[in-house]
């Protein structure tokens, strides 16, 4: 078995980094938990937003890796992806999904319900949970009020077909945490 990085490569391709990030800790100001549930997309992809090129709303995906990518997901929701790959390259991973384990008072207060299972489990409420907006869109995820610590150990992973999406659908770039009750919705079964 290889060893775990103790920080995330965030220079690595898309897949690579998703799966790196599953069981990472993600915290934004302080409130945040394990993500268990991620998803890649790469330049090449006709499902990523970095299909066509760059544009004013998809730019940050082009610029450095390591830094955040928000966008707003049919007008309502802001997502939160991290920029993956060189400069330049276009490619990231879409958070879909996090264990709460800290701040979830701040949590309830913002999505205005109580179960836990339900706070983060989807990229939408994940947004709202950790209070994402446009205003963290380019920043640095090695700087506040970002911190993801590196999971430190080995845990479980399973993938499968995004979701949500209507172009590419059958890359198996979703990845989660086998057997977490917070991802945003189960994984098929091994055939």
């Amino acid at each position: 078995m290889n060893a775990l990085p103790s920080e995330i490569d965030f220079s690595a391709p898309s897949e690579v980094v998703a799966r790196l990030l599953i069981g990472a800790v993600l915290t934004v100001d302080g409130v945040g938990g394990r993500i268990v549930e991620t998803e890649a997309y790469d330049r090449e992809d006709p499902a990523s937003h970095t299909f066509s090129g760059p544009t004013p709303r998809n730019a940050v995906m082009f610029g450095p890796p390591g830094h955040a990518y928000v966008y707003r997901s049919y007008g309502i929701h802001w997502c939160l992806n991290f920029v993956c790959r060189e400069a330049g390259h276009g490619a990231g991973v879409l958070i879909r999904a996090i264990e709460p384990l800290t701040g979830i008072d701040v949590m309830r207060e913002r999505r205005g319900l109580e179960p836990v299972k339900l706070l983060c489990s989807g990229p939408g409420r994940l947004g709202q949970a950790l209070g994402i907006t446009h205003r963290n869109n380019g920043m640095a995820l090695t700087q506040p009020p970002f911190q993801v610590e590196a999971a430190g150990e080995a845990f479980p992973i399973v993938s499968g077909p995004r979701i949500g999406i209507t172009k590419a659908m059958e890359v198996p770039w979703r990845f989660g945490l086998a057997g977490s009750k917070f991802v945003s919705k189960p994984f098929p079964k091994a055939q």
